[in-house]
């Protein structure tokens, strides 16, 4: 049995990622910082017929982020994708948006806390067994300003961008060794009530591209824009 863990586990693109890879065998382990949610979501999926357990941690709280991926291959004996969604679902303390201009250290060092510093530590916690085992798929997410930036999201937009040349990068230098690194820009506003006149879609519509990059192998990077 092949499991996957998904940083950022949510009731929108984590779900929809659970189902699509649970539906095809793969057991799920869902880590983000609320484990009463956490729970409900492995109860859902539960009842759809897929083994899911929530393991709680905070992105921003590395230590927490190692434990809980220690925690995960415990339970399940091994994490075999790791899918890292770090935006965040609910008001996070100290973040803010600004435009390129009105960056600042300040207001830059969260969002880099939390969009690169969390992937670095995720896979530090699970591409060792990957790398012994010759198999493995990493995969990372961020908003569609990660390639083509927003004004308004300059800070955010800097981060996303970061975590993009990083896991890009990752995958040059996996090649050849079974693991694959990929990283997926939404481009889109997910579900309903999206700002007037930009693209949207629903999670479901996405999460198959997240399938396809781990069984094809065949790309670094997709961009979906509807």
């Amino acid at each position: 049995m092949s499991t996957i863990a998904i940083v950022g586990a949510g009731p929108g693109m984590g779900l929809a990622i659970a189902r699509t890879f649970g539906r095809r065998g793969f057991d799920v382990a869902l880590i983000a910082r609320d484990k009463g949610r956490l729970d409900a979501l492995a109860e859902q999926l539960g009842g759809e017929g897929i083994t899911a357990e929530g393991f709680a941690a905070d992105v921003l709280d590395r230590p927490s982020l190692a434990a809980a991926l220690g925690a995960a291959k415990a339970r399940f004996g091994s994490v075999d994708v790791l899918e890292y969604s770090p935006a965040p679902h609910s008001p996070v303390p100290g973040f803010t948006q600004a435009a390129p201009s009105e960056v600042t250290v300040e207001n830059l060092q969260p969002q880099i806390e939390y969009y690169l510093y969390g992937a670095v530590e995720a896979i530090r916690a699970v591409l060792p067994a990957m790398r012994e085992a010759g198999a493995g798929t990493l995969l990372f997410s961020s908003g569609g300003g990660s390639v083509d930036p927003i004004p308004m999201l300059g800070n955010v937009n800097a981060a996303a961008a970061a975590l993009r040349n990083w896991a890009l990068n990752l995958n040059k230098e996996l090649t050849g060794s079974g693991v694959h690194a990929a990283h997926v820009a939404i481009g889109v506003w997910i579900g309903e009530g999206g700002p007037e006149g930009f693209p949207t879609a629903t999670a479901e519509q996405i999460a198959p591209l997240y399938w396809d990059l781990h069984e094809a192998r065949d790309r670094a990077e997709a961009v979906f824009t509807g």
